[in-house]
């Protein structure tokens, strides 16, 4: 049985532009699975120049599941990205120290959580994914979509904000499938039903 190597860069003969994300990810609070890939027209380093405001001192952090399909010019908007909103003004006075260091004493700027992207999402080219959203499994985000809200699962969404257009498949079929979290199966098992993952019956499925 010849597996493709989940740990190589580049699994792609002479094409660099493609990648198996987590092997090139630096930043220990971006957490991406096995065979989840990334497709850049550029250079595949600037996964992580798309992950946008992801400050240390934030301390959040990006989740991104197995089996992923990530389209170039994808972006994260992190937590570092928020100003107050109550305040009379949104001026982040304290990042530039001095006499206004302890201008947040007592206050905190609005954090929204990590954003978590579940497994088998495909999101296409130049969507934004917001702070404190999660992608359920087997989601599809449309090109050019903004996502502000949670994604539930084998749904596709799109548009600016995005909204739900359907679902990929019945609910009892989307129940099944998170059932089986086929993502989680060892590589053999999905070596073997390679096939049957890409035909829609679920009763072809084998052990």
């Amino acid at each position: 049985m010849k597996i493709p190597d989940k740990n190589k860069i580049f699994p792609l003969d002479n094409y660099n532009r493609l990648c198996f994300l987590k092997n090139i990810i630096k930043n220990p609070n971006i957490i991406v699975g096995d065979y989840t890939y990334y497709d850049d027209f550029e250079n595949v380093e600037n996964f992580e120049k798309n992950v946008k405001y992801h400050f240390d001192f934030v301390g959040d952090k990006l989740r991104i599941g197995k089996f992923c399909m990530i389209a170039s010019d994808v972006k994260f908007i992190m937590n570092g990205a928020n100003h107050l909103t109550e305040s009379l003004t949104t001026y982040p006075f304290a990042i530039f120290g001095e006499d206004w260091k302890t201008v947040m004493d007592g206050k905190e700027y609005p954090k929204k959580g990590d954003i978590t992207i579940g497994n088998d999402v495909w999101i296409g080219y130049n969507a934004t994914i917001m702070a404190g959203v999660t992608i359920g499994d087997g989601a599809i985000i449309a090109t050019n979509s903004t996502v502000i809200k949670d994604v539930e699962p084998y749904s596709i969404v799109g548009g600016n904000p995005s909204k739900e257009i359907k679902k990929r498949f019945s609910d009892e079929k989307i129940k099944k499938l998170l059932e089986i979290q086929w993502w989680n199966w060892d590589i053999e098992r999905i070596t073997r039903n390679v096939q049957n993952l890409t035909d829609n019956k679920l009763e072809k499925i084998v052990e």
